[in-house]
């Protein structure tokens, strides 16, 4: 059966169909929507895990023990997942197993621009690269049957135009794969130093010949048109190419590009005038073909920043633009923002006051640095919150610990931000933190973890304790607020942070966009108290902006009945009480 997907609804159809049994992943945008999609298929496991780390080691396990296992994650997620990845790549598998890495060229929900090729590479991990939804479902299969016939963990590599484009796929049953049997092996499985330097030889073989069956596989294809230019690239690349130059060039699609072919690539340069390479991020295919022999061109004409374009693509290689319109006055720019209703907005709008050093963390509250909150100093990595704060407050003193916290969510915070609470107390630390629990992982499209008591497909299980937790490490202050009650909160920072000890505040309300949440009816702006002061926009919600006729024609504060969920943050804010509910 032919149907449109998306790319990552092609990869997990690719896991049903390959008789894939268990599947752990964690959250991450562009990735997310493989884990979501597998959920409807009965025959396969699927969990959330708490992090990347252990969704890999999750999938690597049951590969261990005979079943075809996957987990996906964006790219910054293989940085957590590396450390397994490195160790599984000596190790090989029994089952099949597959990693699907999702990079974000251009930064569209991501802190850095990064290129997982370089992970592929390092660790010595074969990586399919797919183009097209098609080609998503068919990787997804293929680098399955090569994970067992090369007894290797494989890497599926994703971007964010291919996991969330949609194009023509066709179905097929699915194939039920037996359990494989599980036997004892130490010197394969156990990577102690003596087993590891048998085993990187093992590598080094197996990679080769995996690269020599690349060469004539079929899975990288060569289109021959006009010979007087060649291009070489893989995944949206090729697309951008196709698309720019037609059949003004003849093109070398690499389906794998690790381990990188080497016979067929010179074969190609030979038979063409000019060979360029087209490739995202990176110069890994240019270095690549230099190695060999082979004079490309690429990085000097085209970027090693940001996505690529038709285009960018055609201009580059061409110097031939098509007519386009240009728009003279600039497009003013639409950042996000935190949702109407927000709670992270009251904490935020509770903290303004009190000149504090915040250290921020990845999450919808990571949005708080924009103005007019203006709330985070800081943002590095998931966890990264508590530790910075530590060694900010180490370097800084005891002093400025009083005036500084970190804040971090919930799923983030069972992610990789336990491990910094633990060394804050155990190394007599005299940290803030602040957990912005809103009952779900909120930025990458409200998927359950471990702290609100639901499974990835929505049944109840045990949810993490956050006071317990605390607790039970050694945190002896814990305290939990309402984000709307901005006196409480803000008192209950101060003292806290007065406090010569460690602490956890727990500023606690769901999401707004939970649809089990029930919101107040919209506010209203009395626009004979209205001045026009502004005050009400400080705390940057959506649903708020001045344009009302009050105000001897200088304007008041008008609220968007349709957007507006009555948290009354905004009338707190109001010394004249112009804002309240319609009576």
């Amino acid at each position: 059966m032919k149907t449109l997907m998306l790319g990552n609804e092609a990869v997990a159809r690719g896991l049903y169909e390959a008789g894939v049994t268990v599947v752990s992943s964690y959250p991450g945008t562009p990735s997310t929507e493989i884990t979501e999609s597998v959920t409807k298929y009965d025959e396969i496991y699927s969990e959330w895990a708490p992090n990347e780390k252990v969704a890999f080691e999750v999938a690597f396990g049951a590969a261990t023990g005979g079943a075809r296992s996957f987990c996906a994650m964006k790219h910054v997620g293989l940085n957590v997942a590396a450390d397994p990845l490195y160790t599984a790549s000596y190790i090989g598998v029994n089952g099949g197993m597959v990693c699907a890495v999702a990079d974000d060229p251009g930064m569209h929900s991501s802190q850095n621009e990064q290129d997982s090729r370089h992970h592929a590479i390092a660790s010595k991990t074969p990586m399919l690269e797919p183009c097209d939804s098609a080609e998503c479902l068919a990787y997804t299969k293929l680098a399955f049957e090569l994970s067992e016939t090369f007894d290797t963990p494989f890497l599926l590599r994703l971007s964010t135009r291919i996991s969330h484009s949609r194009s023509l796929v066709e179905t097929s049953p699915r194939e039920e794969r037996p359990l494989k049997e599980y036997k004892k092996d130490v010197m394969k499985n156990v990577m102690m130093p003596a087993m590891a330097r048998l085993r990187h030889v093992e590598v080094e073989k197996r990679n080769e010949a995996i690269r020599v069956w690349s060469e004539t596989s079929g899975i990288h294809t060569v289109e021959y048109n006009d010979k007087k230019i060649g291009v070489i690239c893989a995944g949206t690349s090729y697309l951008y190419a196709r698309e720019a130059l037609g059949e003004g060039a003849s093109y070398f699609k690499l389906g794998m590009v690790n381990p990188l072919p080497v016979d067929s690539l010179l074969e190609f340069a030979k038979n063409v005038d000019q060979v360029y390479v087209v490739e995202e991020l990176d110069d890994i295919i240019e270095t690549h073909c230099k190695k060999h022999g082979i004079d490309v061109i690429g990085k000097q004409l085209l970027p090693v920043c940001g996505e690529f374009s038709q285009s960018l693509v055609r201009e580059a290689l061409t110097g031939k633009t098509l007519p386009h319109v240009s728009v003279d006055k600039p497009i003013p720019p639409r950042p996000p923002v935190l949702c109407a209703g927000c709670p992270h907005r009251g904490l935020f709008t509770a903290l303004k006051k009190l000149n504090l050093y915040v250290s921020g963390d990845i999450g919808c509250y990571t949005l708080g640095a924009q103005a007019p909150l203006s709330m985070i100093d800081t943002c590095v990595c998931m966890g990264a919150s508590i530790s910075g704060l530590h060694g900010f407050n180490i370097a800084s003193g005891s002093e400025q610990a009083k005036k500084s916290v970190a804040v971090i969510g919930d799923s983030t915070f069972i992610h990789s931000g336990i491990t910094g609470l633990i060394d804050i107390v155990y190394n007599k630390g005299l940290s803030t933190v602040i957990v912005l629990d809103n009952s779900i992982t909120g930025m990458t499209g409200h998927q359950n973890n471990p702290a609100n008591g639901l499974t990835i497909k929505g049944d109840p299980t045990t949810a993490v304790d956050l006071e317990a937790l605390a607790h039970a490490i050694g945190i002896n202050r814990v305290v939990v607020v309402d984000p709307f009650d901005l006196d409480a909160t803000r008192k209950a920072v101060e003292a806290e942070l007065a406090a010569q000890e460690p602490s956890l505040v727990i500023a606690r309300r769901p999401c707004a966009l939970l649809k089990t949440v029930k919101h107040k009816p919209a506010m209203v702006v009395d626009t004979e108290k209205c001045t026009g002061c502004k005050s009400c926009l400080k705390a940057g919600c959506p649903a708020i902006s001045v344009g009302g006729d009050g105000n001897k024609g200088r304007g008041t504060a008008v609220i968007d009945q349709n957007q507006c969920v009555g948290c009354e943050i905004c009338s707190k804010l109001c010394a004249f009480h112009a804002i309240g509910f319609k009576e």
